[in-house]
């Protein structure tokens, strides 16, 4: 079973709360926006702790030191595909102009036998919950819903 781990960042402003997600890059997501944002996370080995992987993978994601402050948990989600994700969340305002993503290779087109480079997130924005429940992954809405009850 695959597991992933992630920081969703949140900040409180005059339009309320809002949540920075990560447009998945690649082909396959390059014109889909339902379905297509996630918190900024990545897979890791049982013997990493979660929360340093999801330190580790917001670094690689995003091309940016992971902010410091309070983590506040917001559990596990099981994914359609059926990835674990744990997902922290932290008080922090990002300018998504200054990302930097990581990078993936793959075989693009498929059975091409061309390899590809493609940013492991092709853009970053800022949501109000409403707007980020719209599009992000199915199963993480649920780190959206948990954000809330902590905020409140």
């Amino acid at each position: 079973m695959k597991r992933s781990a992630g920081l969703l960042l949140f900040r409180h402003t005059d339009h309320g709360l809002e949540v920075l997600l990560g447009h998945m890059g690649g082909p396959f997501f390059a014109r889909r926006e339902a379905g297509a944002w996630t918190v900024p996370k990545g897979e890791y080995e049982p013997d990493e702790p979660a929360w340093d992987a999801a330190r580790r993978e917001f670094q690689e994601e995003l091309g940016l030191a992971p902010p410091d402050g309070e983590a506040v948990p917001l559990g596990e989600v099981r994914q359609t595909n059926g990835k674990i994700v744990t997902a922290w969340a932290v008080a922090a305002d990002l300018d998504p102009a200054t990302i930097r993503p990581g990078t993936f290779r793959m075989e693009w087109p498929p059975r091409s036998g061309q390899i590809q480079e493609f940013p492991e997130l092709d853009r970053v924005a800022w949501f109000g919950l409403d707007a980020a429940r719209a599009v992000i992954v199915k199963a993480q809405a649920a780190f959206l819903d948990r954000l809330t009850e902590h905020s409140a």
